[in-house]
Parts: C-alpha cells; structure tokens; sequence
C-alpha cells in the first residue's frame, strides 16, 4: 500500500483495512466452525473408520497387532498365574513381548496355524468302519 498524506486518502486506506479485517475475521470464524466440528468425536471416530475401511492393509495390519497385544498378555497371564515371584514374572514379561511380535509380524502363518488345527482336531473324523465321529 502507497503512503497517503491527505485526509481522504488516509480515510480510503483506512476502510479498506477495515473491509480487509471484517473479511478476515469472517473466513477466521468458518475456519474455527469447521475445525471445532471436526474434533468431535463422533466425527474423529468416523474419519478413523474411514480411512480403515479405504485401507485394506491398515485394517489388517491393525487387527494384526491387536491379535498380538491379546496373545501376549493371555500368555504372560497362563505362565505367571498369581505367582508373587519375580524371576517367573520377568520371564513371563519376556515371553509376552516375545509372543506379541511373532503374532503381529505373522498374522497369516498364525491364522494358517488355527486353520488347520480346526480342520485337523475339531472337525469329524472318519473312523475306519466308514462312520464319522465327532
């Protein structure tokens, strides 16, 4: 903007500054609205869903390392039970960390795994008369 000396063109600079902040602070209010209307949370929970359901590997990778944190803990929980000793819950520590990034970076070998223990030792088998048992 050029330096004005007179009267008027002090007060043309002046309104147009002034016009310049009404529309600032305008686009300053809907930009506040449509942040606050995106951190909800129902909002951020939608968004997170979102972008899970957009991303295959996401949504795996994510139950994969939930498949890990469960199995992890289930084991520590089996080996140390309520012993109140601390090497047993140090190895138990070792052995939940240990169990949940095998779990986590193998999610389709442990999947393979229970597979074939479920067709192998739940299904029906056949005995050698002919009959399936259960």
């Amino acid at each position: 903007m050029r330096n004005s000396t007179s009267y008027s063109g002090l007060q043309d600079s002046i309104q147009l500054l002034e016009e310049e902040q009404i529309i600032r602070r305008q686009l300053l209010k809907e930009q506040l609205s449509i942040s606050y209307e995106s951190l909800k949370p129902l909002n951020l929970l939608q968004t997170v869903i979102r972008d899970l359901s957009s991303s295959p590997d996401l949504g795996n990778d994510v139950l994969g390392s939930a498949l890990g944190l469960a199995s992890g803990y289930l084991s520590k929980k089996i080996f140390v039970g309520t012993s109140g000793n601390i090497i047993r819950k140090l190895i138990g520590s070792f052995i939940q960390i240990g169990i949940t990034n095998i779990v986590a970076k193998h999610p389709e070998a442990i999947r393979t795994f229970g597979q074939y223990i479920i067709e192998h030792f739940l299904s029906r088998k056949e005995t050698k008369s002919g009959k399936r048992v259960r």
